[in-house]
């Protein structure tokens, strides 16, 4: 019986353990999918705070737009408003001043016509007077219609076939072939009284000598110059260039020297000046090339600011006329030209159209000046503006102008101009240019006319600390554009 119940205990035990075991298996489950529940409702409240913050951020951006459009709305009334007040009142101002016209001419025709009505009555009462007055006056009257219309038929004619293209800004060659006859005698008299010294010596003096750049650059200038004279004397094709650099760094004076030194005329144009022209672009464009065939020694035609028009076909803002203009120029300079040498500049040339660049055969790049470009452009614009003794005018001019003074020169030195060529770093020839035009202001400004170094130090630093205050309105200028992009 012992050995009975002991065995019962044990069964009882185990079959309370296995019940303990069984709730504690169903505790932990419980906790578990309590904990799963509550993670998932956690969860879904985060998603439905995000949520809710995501619609509010979008209402805000909602009403912030709609705060600026309706701002803008009221800007553009007001301005319409008051463009609108002010045309009335210059439409008020203009009909009384019609008015005031309107009746002086009133009375000034009825002063005519009462005059006219008494020649009349007295042309009228005698009939050979009648008939000379008529006849004269028809006679008069044919005369003058027939010599207008003639002259205007004439004049566009000529302009027609001889003119110069109203796109070219400058050119070697004269607008009509007897325009410059008198320029060109007194330059022969001129060139006939200098002696066959000086005259051998200007002719052996190269074009280059007054254009101050870069060693290897105007090397490979001159280099390029020679190989253009020899190619027009061989009868070759010309190479068509691109001079590309910050600007002010001398790519038109250097295209103009280009061309005297080959001995080709020149013309400059400006990309700018074709966007206006619209659908006669086109036609334009077809006139330049045209006019340059009638040169005789060959034209070297440059056009600055070359990405204006002939940038790339896919940029959006470019318009068809742009577009057309491009493809005239494309069309004109798809064979190499034995009559034109093609020079473009521009300080983009990333811009231009890929079947742009393919025309061009020479890219040459114009850096800033280093600092001894820099001290020898200081010296030659100190030399034009400063040291430059005037011409004396003719008798007749100086009578009725007042005579140019001199500037006197103070221990100014080639020390001093050393100082300021370091200090001008990052200036182009352009800007030092106007430096030396503001030392000449400065010193024509002060009492006694006289440049000292401390005038020159005292201007040097101004134009450099402008130079640097430029450059920083800038690059705000830029980083404006790019955060409101």
């Amino acid at each position: 019986m012992a050995r009975y119940e002991d065995e019962l205990a044990r069964k009882r035990m185990q079959t309370e353990h296995e019940a303990h075991r069984q709730q504690n298996t169903e505790l932990v489950k419980m906790q578990e999918e309590s904990s799963t529940r509550k993670e998932k409702a956690r969860r879904a409240a985060e998603e439905q705070i995000h949520a809710q913050q995501r619609q509010t951020e979008k209402e805000r951006a909602e009403i912030e737009r709609e705060t600026i459009r309706v701002k803008a709305m009221a800007e553009a009334e007001g301005r319409a408003h008051e463009a609108k007040l002010t045309e009335d009142y210059n439409k008020r101002m203009l009909l009384d001043r019609m008015n005031g016209e309107r009746d002086k001419w009133i009375a000034s025709i009825n002063a005519t016509f009462s005059h006219i009505e008494g020649g009349l009555k007295m042309l009228l009462t005698d009939q050979s007077k009648m008939i000379l007055a008529v006849g004269g006056v028809t006679a008069l009257a044919a005369g003058v219609y027939t010599t207008r219309e003639g002259a205007r038929v004439m004049w566009g004619y000529a302009n027609r076939l001889l003119g110069q293209p109203s796109l070219i800004r400058e050119s070697s060659i004269a607008k009509f072939p007897w325009s410059g006859i008198v320029s060109k005698i007194s330059k022969n008299i001129r060139s006939s009284s200098t002696s066959n010294k000086d005259s051998t010596s200007l002719r052996n003096k190269t074009s280059f000598e007054n254009i101050i750049l870069h060693p290897s650059l105007k090397r490979r200038i001159e280099q390029l110059a020679r190989a253009t004279e020899n190619t027009k004397s061989h009868q070759a094709p010309f190479r068509n260039m691109l001079f590309f650099g910050p600007p002010g760094t001398g790519k038109t004076m250097v295209a103009k020297e280009m061309a005297r030194k080959s001995g080709l005329d020149y013309a400059m144009m400006t990309g700018g000046d074709v966007a206006p022209l619209g659908s006669q672009a086109v036609t334009k464009i077809h006139e330049i090339f045209d006019w340059a065939k009638k040169s005789r020694k060959g034209l070297l035609l440059f056009i600055d600011e070359a990405d204006a028009f002939l940038c790339e076909r896919n940029n959006m803002s470019m318009s068809e006329a742009q577009r057309s203009a491009l493809n005239a120029l494309l069309f004109r300079t798809g064979d190499q030209s034995r009559e034109i040498v093609l020079v473009l500049a521009t300080n983009r040339p990333g811009d231009l159209d890929p079947a742009v660049t393919d025309r061009i055969d020479e890219v040459i790049e114009f850096p800033l000046p280093g600092e001894e470009e820099r001290f020898q452009l200081l010296k030659l614009y100190l030399n034009q503006y400063i040291s430059a003794v005037p011409e004396p005018e003719s008798s007749l001019r100086s009578l009725f102008s007042k005579q140019r003074q001199n500037i006197v020169l103070k221990d100014v030195n080639d020390d001093n101009i050393c100082e300021a060529a370091k200090k001008t770093e990052g200036f182009s020839g352009r800007e030092i240019a106007k430096l030396m035009a503001s030392i000449q202001a400065a010193v024509y400004g002060s009492p006694d006319c006289v440049l000292d170094s401390n005038l020159f130090r005292e201007m040097v630093d101004f134009k450099v600390d402008e130079h640097y205050k430029r450059i920083k309105l800038a690059g705000e200028g830029t980083d404006q554009t790019f955060h409101k992009k």
